[in-house]
């Protein structure tokens, strides 16, 4: 679907946002000790206090979006199944939001596969839970894999956005709550949505 055929407001792509959140929100994050909720939530905190701009903290806190756009159930990880939740919420955020926003989305999983290949220290701060999805990824990219991602345009921010994804696993954390951040994401999207018309 693209933006011509998709022309809901900011307003109300906010609106679709936040109930996703209150419905699908509390679910258990794959074997985290956070909900999706917290997980996401901290993701976006952690962005926006390293002084990211407001796009980076909306695909910070939008990064596992995709989650909920699949039908697959709470056990995929369980069953061998990679969810490929990066593309589904690509796809799904692609239609309202910039660039600066959905490349770090699509490439969040690549880019664990990335860092584990090029940082020996990497693997080491990954989770338990972590490192059974990275299995069911791909493992580790290869050396002509690694050429190719490098050459991304977008892989400094990409970089950024998955380590912060990685530390929002912490039990207890406080964040400003999801009113907070959507307020971003409604400025993003007016910005974004003006330009485009």
């Amino acid at each position: 679907m693209t933006r011509a055929t998709d022309t809901r407001s900011s307003g109300e792509i906010t609106g679709l946002l936040r109930d996703i959140f209150r419905r699908r929100g509390d679910e258990s994050y794959l074997g985290e000790p956070v909900s999706m909720t917290e997980h996401m939530l901290q993701t976006a905190w952690i962005a926006e206090q390293a002084g990211e701009d407001r796009t980076v903290v909306v695909a910070a806190l939008l990064h596992d979006i995709g989650h909920y756009t699949g039908e697959f159930g709470d056990d995929y990880i369980d069953i061998g199944v990679d969810n490929m939740h990066e593309v589904a919420g690509e796809r799904f955020l692609g239609r309202w939001f910039p660039p600066e926003v959905t490349e770090p989305v699509r490439w969040h999983v690549d880019a664990k596969r990335y860092l584990c290949a090029v940082d020996p220290s990497y693997f080491s701060t990954l989770t338990e839970a972590s490192v059974r999805t990275l299995e069911l990824q791909g493992g580790p990219m290869d050396s002509e894999e690694v050429v190719r991602f490098s050459a991304n345009p977008w892989l400094d921010s990409i970089v950024r956005v998955r380590r912060y994804d990685d530390g929002g696993k912490v039990p207890g954390r406080k964040t400003p709550d999801l009113e907070h951040y959507l307020e971003m994401v409604k400025e993003v999207l007016d910005e974004h949505l003006d330009a485009g018309d």
